[in-house]
């Protein structure tokens, strides 16, 4: 009887589960589902053509989505905020309120009631204070950071912290008032061992003063209050009063160096030698870089004055094997975006013996390869920027009349640089290493024991793939050449797309060459 009753139960039940989703489902019909759909942007004669009311509401729609990317961009930058508080004005800009405690030269207003729990920071007046030009010398570790420019998603750069540091410590009053320039532009997990700004920072002493000897050493201690609010990774090393104020370290910047760091593997090092001095030479390299039209360059040409491959200091290729460091050291005026690792990946491959050194001539020769082999660039992170040189006098020539009296002097002077700020440095980097080469010797302990094994059990030969995490691909069962591979689009169709698109204005020859001139990887 039970047992009747319970499956009349579940029939019921069954019946009334049905009656149910078929009404959902009318309700569900009965709405009119809409679309929304990404408007493609509008030319001039197209908005042109348009009537009142759609222009009004295509003006409405794009304040929505401004307010919409306020929103997002204010959350982001206070994601990773360490106790600052970061507005977003009414404009788009951003404005920050740091606390300045311990750093020289603030001063904090007294509370106006004995009662009051919290002081209010008057503001610093910059208009009280002197200004002089000078190059600040930066070392950091970029694995962990998006690259050194500043982006408007992300507060994980290391400009961005450069600049929190220099507003905290009121060295500058804001970036657009302190004739910022960069030496050079890295990407994302590339380091920098010798990274160069130009800037204007607060000076204890007047410009006819700035230059004695008695002044210089009563200077504030830029790279010292730096640093004490800096991250570890990120160091000022020294830096170095400039004479004239219009001295950059972008445009009178004449060669930069870059290092990559690489284990020795089962690469032929003589092979990639050889391969290295067809590099050096004045020619366009857009089969060795990755075009970057769409920002507007056009010109490809470089001039790389030197590269070659060498042993790491204090290694040992006799008794290391395949474990012994090598690094490609690169010299030239300026690079183009992804052109080291793009290198790099070819000299990887020729290392390999899987292609000849002679296909640097192939790739160079753009009149019988316009268009560029499809390939991966090398990882970045073993690539750091190792050393920048500067012109003595700045080629920009105007200069306040206070200047006028060191016209015939060096525009450079001497980096200044603090013992103590050198040694912490070192106390910091040596820490750096202990825990980076702890971690690698118990990694090469296990791969002696286990290579051991596998000679001793399979009397294997050597087994060395050290290499192969710095090709960033996917490993087919055969090789293709390079030159046999599927191609890009060349440049001239890149920059026709881009001018129907009316994304591009090709500039006259003349402007172009000197604009890419200043281009960086």
């Amino acid at each position: 009887m039970d047992l009747i009753w319970n499956l009349c139960l579940l029939q019921y039940i069954l019946q009334r589960c049905r009656q149910y989703i078929i009404f959902v489902y009318k309700i569900i019909m009965s709405v009119k589902v809409q679309i929304c759909r990404r408007l493609k942007d509008l030319t001039r004669d197209d908005l042109e053509k348009l009537t009142k009311t759609e222009l009004v509401e295509k003006v409405i729609q794009l304040q929505s989505y401004n307010r919409q990317l306020k929103n997002i961009l204010h959350k982001k930058l206070n994601e990773s905020d360490n106790g600052d508080v970061i507005k977003l004005t009414e404009s788009g800009e951003l404005s920050k309120d740091s606390g300045t405690e311990g750093i020289e030269g603030i001063e904090t207003m007294p509370t106006t009631e004995p009662n009051q729990e919290k002081s209010s920071s008057r503001k610093f007046d910059f208009s009280k204070t002197f200004k002089r030009h000078v190059l600040l010398k930066f070392l950091y570790f970029g694995w962990d950071y998006q690259g050194f420019a500043c982006q408007e998603d992300s507060n994980n750069t290391i400009e961005f912290h450069l600049f929190k540091a220099l507003t905290r410590t009121c060295l500058i009053e804001s970036r657009s008032s302190a004739n910022y320039h960069r030496c050079g532009r890295t990407d994302k997990k590339v380091s920098a061992f010798c990274q160069v700004i130009s800037i204007d920072l607060r000076s204890k002493f007047p410009e006819k003063q700035q230059f004695e000897e008695s002044c210089l050493e009563k200077e504030i201690d830029y790279c010292g209050i730096m640093n004490r609010v800096l991250p570890k990774n990120i160091r000022c090393i020294s830096w170095m009063p400039i004479r004239n104020h219009l001295f950059s370290a972008r445009f009178d910047c004449i060669t930069r160096t870059y290092r990559y760091f690489f284990p020795k593997g089962n690469l032929n090092i003589t092979a990639m030698q050889d391969a290295c001095k067809l590099l050096q030479r004045h020619t366009d390299f857009r089969n060795l870089c990755k075009m970057d039209v769409h920002n507007g360059v056009t010109n490809y040409v470089r001039h790389i004055e030197a590269a070659n491959v060498r042993l790491c200091p204090h290694e040992n290729e006799s008794k290391n094997k395949g474990y012994a460091m090598h690094y490609l050291e690169i010299k030239a005026n300026a690079f183009l975006w992804h052109q080291i690792r793009c290198i790099m990946t070819v000299l990887l491959l020729i290392g390999q013996e899987k292609e000849e050194p002679s296909v640097i001539n192939e790739l160079l020769n753009v009149e019988k390869n316009p268009c560029k082999p499809q390939y991966t660039p090398a990882m970045g992170f073993p690539l750091n920027l190792y050393h920048c040189e500067f012109r003595d006098k700045s080629e920009q020539k105007a200069m306040s009349e206070s200047q006028q009296g060191r016209r015939d002097l060096r525009d450079l002077t001497k980096w200044l640089h603090n013992e103590n700020n050198l040694r912490r440095l070192i106390e910091i980097l040596q820490s750096e290493w202990s825990q980076a080469q702890i971690k690698a010797t118990m990694v090469r302990s296990t791969l002696y024991d286990l290579e051991q094994l596998l000679e001793k059990e399979f009397n294997a030969i050597d087994v060395n793939f050290q290499t192969s995490l710095l090709q960033d691909n996917v490993k087919s069962k055969s090789y293709q050449k390079l030159m046999s591979r599927k191609r890009c689009e060349s440049l001239n169709n890149r920059i026709e797309h881009f001018v129907k698109k009316q994304r591009l204005t090709v500039p006259k020859q003349k402007d172009s060459v000197e604009e890419q001139e200043l281009s960086m990887p």
